[in-house]
Formats: C-alpha cells, structure tokens, sequence
C-alpha cells in the first residue's frame, strides 16, 4: 500500500478543512501516480473536492463512520473488515492512501511506500502527518528538489514562488492490513 502527501515544514498538511499549498507540478505528480488506482479517503477529504465528487478514472474508496454517507460513484467503508472485501483482490502498489489526517494516521502503518512533497515553507495548520525522518521503520529513499514560480498559498490569490522536494520513504516491515 503507498501513500501520497504535501506537508509544510512542520509536517503540517491542512488547515480548516483546506491544503495548505496548491503547486501545479504537484498535483501533476498526484494525478500521474493515482490514475487508474485505488485511492482510499475520508469523507471530509472527499467534501473538499471540486463538487464534492470522488476522484475520476480511480476506484475511490471513502472510509466514513456515517452509515447514510453516499457518493456515488464511490464505495463507502465503515470498517477494515469492509475495507479488507474492496481490497482483497487489488495488489498493495495499486493502493493509494490520500487523506485526511485521521486516515493517514490509521493507514500508515501499512503503507510501504510514502510520497511526500516537503514543501520549504511553514503556514499556520490545524492537521498534520507523522514527521516520517523520526518515525521508525521509515528510510527516506529519494528526493528530488524543485522551485515553482506559481503556487498557491491556500486562501491568498497571488501566485507565488516556493521550493519543495519530491521525496520518497519507504518503510522497512509494513504491517499485513489483511491476513
């Protein structure tokens, strides 16, 4: 299973519901690596997409405790045992954890392979991923640093010039989600 995520220099990734950045180049690298994968989000996540709608050519599955929850066409999860019957057939690197917080926190001890853009920038956050330089079990594998002359600082209009580094970790022993 892999998962993909912006995070400032604090390892912050949201504010009130919101990316803390928007950079082209990235959400780029987001479309090329999820298309025609399984994305697994929550549903507040899925309610900050244009429409509300779930992702397009991707099998979104959206993890919510909400039992009247729908949004076709995704599959709704109330547990990993429901979760375990989407996945069951579906390969680990066909796997995308996408968001939010809670659900990056719930899935990354199963993840092997992290895609993290660090973006060198801090802003104010109210959600944040794991710091994965000091987690265990977690290597930093690549990096590839960039400078973007129009990213978006979310809820300014201005475009405007940030570096960041598309990074790779991957983690030792992953957990089995499903036996």
């Amino acid at each position: 299973m892999n998962l993909i995520v912006a995070v400032d220099n604090n390892w912050g990734i949201g504010f009130k519901d919101h990316l803390l950045f928007r950079i082209h180049e990235d959400l780029k690298r987001f479309r090329a690596l999820t298309i025609g994968k399984t994305v697994i989000l929550g549903r507040r996540t899925l309610m900050t997409f244009p429409g509300c709608r779930p992702l397009e050519k991707r099998m979104n599955i959206v993890m919510t405790r909400d039992k009247h929850f729908r949004a076709e066409p995704a599959w709704i999860c109330h547990s990993l045992e429901q979760l375990g019957r989407f996945l069951y057939n579906i390969p680990d690197d066909g796997i995308f954890v996408i968001g939010g917080a809670s659900i990056y926190e719930q899935f990354l001890p199963y993840c092997r392979t992290a895609y993290v853009t660090r973006i060198e920038q801090s802003a104010e956050a109210d959600r944040y991923f794991p710091d994965l330089d000091r987690q265990d079990g977690w290597s930093l594998i690549s990096c590839q640093d960039y400078i973007s002359l129009d990213a978006q600082i979310e809820g300014r209009d201005e475009q405007v010039e940030l570096q960041y580094s598309f990074c790779v970790y991957e983690q030792e022993k992953p957990r089995r989600l499903f036996l």
